[in-house]
């Protein structure tokens, strides 16, 4: 994310829309429920995968997926997140979907597949945006870096702002230290062998990932293996998008991984309708990367989109207030989406669409 201009672009795809209202229609009733996959969730919206959240709060992955449980909101976990699958099922079994990053090893792959399937993940995601790990330059000026070999030398090489964070922190450090230190990576803790300690965990994750060599047909695989509902995150070109409706998958989040990735690519906003036009009805077309407000996800909708995630909000929400930080992230989007419904006449999403878009060609507008 170099110059992080794929954030900026994805802000601003969302700043240069307008939405236009109707008046003199009855929104004394309004209902932004939404329905996916057969599920009906209370809002338009889920949270999109956030690796390493119990990194930066204890426990901050499963705050993510009570609160889309009390919430009634789909939770993607991630699958670099430090719990597992099955301890987010275990709190949100009605909610929870996993991000597949597939392995290089393919029988990992399967294997992490089978666990999604067996322990009944609403949907497998699978997140085809990162062949190869992104030059994330804000990283590296903040010192983030994985230990790799688990010993205090390394551990002190580490920048002394992190340091000096820690010391600044006596509480949060005690935190960790109590619960056994820092979290493994959960979903891959179980393959890492009998015995093996959080940083084998830690390393089995960073070296089977990316999987540079992945292609269609390993879809065409993961299609075979998952019985439930398959999602594909991270497409952006309308003939990819074509091509996995053509395999079966069941949905597509057009998604630029929240400007992460490649920073010159285009803003998920922007690319959405040509991908909504190319397949239609085919696939369920959703959309995550740059929302920020309420009316984000109604514009969104406009174009296109049948539903929409976010991250950033939701894990600012758990580092600064646990499970109650993210339930306050959610009630701001859903109280904003329930205003906005009321002052621009859209008493129900179901009457959502483009008319609802102003057009710089006032001809258009009807």
């Amino acid at each position: 994310m170099e110059d992080e201009r794929g954030l900026e672009r994805n802000r601003e795809a969302f700043q240069k829309h307008q939405l236009l209202p109707r008046y003199l229609v009855d929104v004394s009733v309004r209902d932004q429920s939404a329905t996916v996959f057969g599920r009906t969730y209370a809002s338009p919206f889920g949270i999109s995968p956030t690796g390493g959240a119990g990194l930066y709060r204890r426990g901050g992955d499963l705050m993510l997926a009570e609160a889309a449980a009390e919430a009634n909101i789909p939770f993607i976990m991630s699958g670099g997140s430090n719990a597992s699958m099955e301890e987010a099922m275990r709190i949100a079994p009605h909610n929870t979907w996993f991000q597949l990053y597939a392995a290089k090893d393919r029988d990992l792959t399967d294997a992490l597949i089978g666990r999604a399937r067996d322990c009944g993940v609403g949907a497998l995601v699978l997140t085809v945006d990162v062949p190869v790990s992104s030059k994330r330059e804000r990283n590296w000026r903040n010192g983030f870096a994985t230990v790799r070999n688990g010993t205090l030398l390394e551990a002190l090489k580490l920048k002394p702002s992190i340091l000096l964070e820690a010391m600044t922190h006596p509480g949060w450090v005690a935190e960790y230290v109590r619960h056994g230190g820092a979290p493994t990576l959960g979903n891959w803790a179980p393959h890492a062998g009998n015995g093996a300690s959080k940083i084998d965990a830690i390393r089995l994750g960073r070296t089977q990932t990316p999987a540079s060599a992945q292609t269609w047909r390993d879809l065409e695989r993961y299609r075979r293996l998952f019985p439930r509902p398959l999602v594909v995150k991270g497409i952006l070109h309308p003939a990819d998008a074509i091509r996995a409706a053509e395999i079966g998958v069941d949905g597509i989040i057009v998604s630029n991984h929240g400007g992460r990735q490649l920073d010159q690519a285009p803003a998920s906003l922007d690319a959405l309708p040509a991908i909504k036009a190319a397949v239609g009805d085919k696939v369920t077309v959703m959309l995550d990367s740059g929302v920020r407000r309420g009316a984000d996800i109604l514009i969104a909708l406009c174009l296109g989109a049948e539903f929409a995630f976010f991250g950033r909000p939701t894990l600012y929400g758990a580092v600064v207030g646990g499970t109650a930080g993210v339930k306050k992230a959610i009630s701001i989007f859903r109280e904003e989406i329930d205003l906005v419904m009321g002052q621009i006449g859209c008493p129900r999403l179901s009457e959502i669409g483009p008319d609802f878009l102003w057009r710089d060609d006032w001809s258009r507008n009807r």
